[in-house]
């Protein structure tokens, strides 16, 4: 095969390879710019999926690779229906519960090391079994991993396994990839997931050349499930107003995780953040609830709305200014209320590189990357 061939097949594979990443579905309301008044205004996007795929820039450093929207013109091999919000949260309360018992030590792995045979249940009901083996893994030309462990499955349930090739884990326990290539890359990654199914994001292994632009607050771990990576989120704001939530809810810490959709917070901080956005949507009509979300709004026969604007703020004063698309998702506010722990969700991560350095101990967080 030619050195150009071997160059577009490389790239394919490595698109297909990561469509996995991207859960499908993006907000209603999207394209906003900043108001001076704790607003952004946005306009009403529809959500059929465009046409045309709106490559965007990579990481300027270490191996990247892109992420593409597995339902939308970026995919080499889109579905051919989206999944809708309702399904969508469906599996999202189901992954966001069992990772909760994860965390308590309750949640079995359903390994076995017998014969090789792997089985492993995902936190959103989805499993799958197959052989364990090893093999040399090349990232790039000049970065390969010898003895590289990973599962060839055999069966799956609750899996779109046909649009593409498997799954790709950056968790933090000794089986996954990060862990397998700390000599490579030093247990750093980051990623920015793209806010519209038209447009790309990407995936880079090892830390960038520099922390201009970030804002870094402390990563935790836990004993009872080191796959996760967590935060300590201190407070939220809505508007430029503090919501003030006492220290203790959010004591447990906070998942950052790319797998769940949604920000899910314990109730009484869920019930702080929906009274001051409503509060603060107070112009536009109600609409019924979508599923687990309830505070929703009826935006028919408009071009623009304004959105509170809404701040994560975490240890070390790191603060997350949300995007327009990381505070509704459809028409509905894109967090929901659990019982103690609290799930940072890709929703609220798109358009930000998110910095994941295991090896120093810190998450990074830079805007409008992608």
């Amino acid at each position: 095969m030619a050195g150009s061939q071997r160059e577009r097949s490389k790239d394919r594979s490595a698109k297909k390879l990561l469509l996995l990443l991207l859960c499908g579905y993006h907000a209603v309301v999207a394209r906003a710019w900043n108001n001076p008044h704790g607003y952004k205004v946005a306009a009403i996007g529809s959500r059929k999926a465009e046409a045309v795929c709106s490559v965007t820039p990579s990481s300027s450093s270490g191996a990247t690779v892109p992420l593409n929207h597995r339902h939308g013109p970026c995919s080499p091999a889109p579905s051919a229906k989206a999944p809708t919000i309702l399904e969508l949260l469906q599996h999202d309360q189901l992954r966001a519960n069992s990772a909760a018992c994860a965390q308590l030590g309750t949640q079995g792995n359903n390994c076995s090391s017998s014969g090789c045979q792997y089985s492993v249940q995902y936190f959103d009901g989805s499993n799958t079994t197959g052989t364990y083996g090893s093999d040399t893994l090349a990232l790039s030309d000049a970065d390969t991993v010898t003895d590289f462990h990973f599962g060839c499955s055999y069966h799956e349930e609750e899996m779109d396994e046909e649009k593409f090739d498997g799954l790709m884990g950056l968790g933090g326990d000794v089986p996954s990839l990060v862990s397998q290539t700390a000599a490579t890359y030093g247990k750093s990654f980051s990623y920015c997931l793209p806010p519209t199914n038209s447009t790309s994001g990407f995936l880079t292994f090892g830390a960038p050349n520099g922390t201009s632009g970030f804002v870094t607050t402390p990563m935790l771990r836990y004993t009872q499930a080191p796959t996760f990576y967590g935060v300590l989120l201190k407070d939220i704001s809505v508007g430029g107003t503090p919501l003030r939530i006492q220290s203790s809810v959010f004591s447990g810490g906070s998942v950052m995780d790319s797998g769940t959709v949604i920000t899910w917070l314990p109730r009484r901080a869920y019930s702080a953040l929906s009274s001051a956005f409503r509060s603060g949507m107070r112009r536009y009509p109600r609409a019924a609830p979508v599923g687990i979300l309830d505070t929703c709004y009826d935006f028919t026969g408009l071009s623009n709305v304004s959105v509170p604007t809404v701040e994560l703020v975490f240890d070390g004063g790191a603060v997350m200014d949300l995007d327009s698309d990381g505070i509704m998702i459809e028409h509905c506010l894109a967090f929901a209320p659990t019982s103690d722990e609290s799930f940072i969700g890709n929703v609220q991560q798109r358009t930000f590189e998110v910095l994941h350095d295991v090896g120093q101990g810190i998450f990074g967080f830079r805007s409008g990357t992608c």
